[in-house]
């Protein structure tokens, strides 16, 4: 049978972490818990599972903390939770069965993430598939009775195990602010960066935190280093910066671009509330109307249903009066 080590990073944890370590221990061959820097009881919560003690200088990069906790794993397969995450006693027993019939061949087991819609998070879905256990030492495997070459993509098995996700509360501000900080010292962003960026401005910004963010998405509109679906999300977040600061001609160019390139729910309620604003009521309704009908959402699933939903019943007495 293969073994587990569980590898976390925390920091002022001490509500959630037992909660997490309690659910997995019975499975757990070695526990690798880093702590980045906890004013609270997270640490003697630690030792009371482990006397192995790992400290890292927090560097507003959960990748590199991420990688140290890694290095310091020994077991056979690496499972990775954050500490408000939880596997309940059914599927406990499911990876229980799992680490008994692990196949050799598999590198990266993928588990059921739930939960999502029930808190501020940047997912547009309740449940998903992500990668949760790691083969630590991956060997390299040829392949192909001729032509033979060095298999290279990972064997991925996805499993039946699913992880609740229970945040107690929102990450919003401190991603928000990572995401500023990369921009502030030149460090570009890549696709998928520019996109959970944008993606957790609609989803759960405030009004201040797109303006902020409004420079940086028109920039890049401005010169093309986005295109396809990014181009849009990036015309929605300079629509509603615009919008929010009362520019009415760049909110005008920006939502044309998005309904020349194929249109999106977002930009339809944007030009709804500009019409609210403006006291247009029977416009503004054709526009959470199109939001609704005639177009799809590209950044949350909300501006396709129930906030044009509930801007129109906002408007249904000034319709009345007209």
């Amino acid at each position: 049978m293969v073994t587990f080590s569980l590898c976390m990073i925390v920091k002022n944890e001490e509500k959630v972490l037992r909660r997490c370590l309690d659910s997995v221990k019975a499975v757990i061959d070695e526990f690798v818990i880093v702590d980045t820097g906890s004013t609270d009881g997270t640490k003697a919560i630690i030792k009371e599972y482990t006397d192995k003690e790992y400290h890292f200088d927090w560097v507003h990069d959960f990748a590199a903390a991420r990688n140290y906790a890694f290095e310091q794993c020994t077991m056979d397969y690496v499972l990775t939770m954050d500490a408000d995450e939880y596997i309940d006693a059914e599927n406990l027993e499911r990876l229980k069965l799992l680490k008994e019939a692990m196949l050799p061949e598999i590198d990266i087991v993928q588990m059921l993430y739930t939960n999502q819609l029930s808190f501020s998070t940047i997912y547009n879905y309740d449940t998903e598939y992500r990668p949760k256990l790691f083969k630590r030492v991956r060997g390299f495997v040829w392949e192909h009775p001729i032509h033979e070459t060095v298999r290279l993509e990972p064997v991925i098995y996805d499993s039946e195990v699913e992880i609740q996700h229970l945040p107690e509360e929102s990450h919003t501000e401190r991603d928000l602010a990572v995401f500023r900080r990369m921009i502030k010292s030149g460090e570009p962003l890549d696709d998928k960066m520019n996109h959970l960026y944008a993606r957790e401005l609609y989803i759960s910004g405030t009004d201040q935190d797109v303006v902020i963010a409004g420079p940086y998405f028109k920039r890049l509109i401005d010169t093309d280093a986005v295109s396809g679906d990014l181009f849009l999300e990036a015309l929605c977040v300079a629509a509603r910066a615009s919008r929010l600061e009362k520019d009415n001609i760049a909110l005008m160019k920006y939502a044309l671009k998005a309904i020349v390139t194929e249109g999106c729910s977002e930009i339809c309620c944007e030009l709804g509330d500009f019409f609210i604003e403006v006291q247009d009521y029977i416009e503004a309704k054709i526009w959470f109307y199109n939001a609704i009908y005639e177009t799809e959402s590209v950044l949350n699933l909300k501006y396709h249903d129930t906030y044009p939903l509930d801007r129109m019943k906002y408007i249904e007495p000034f319709l009345q009066d007209e």
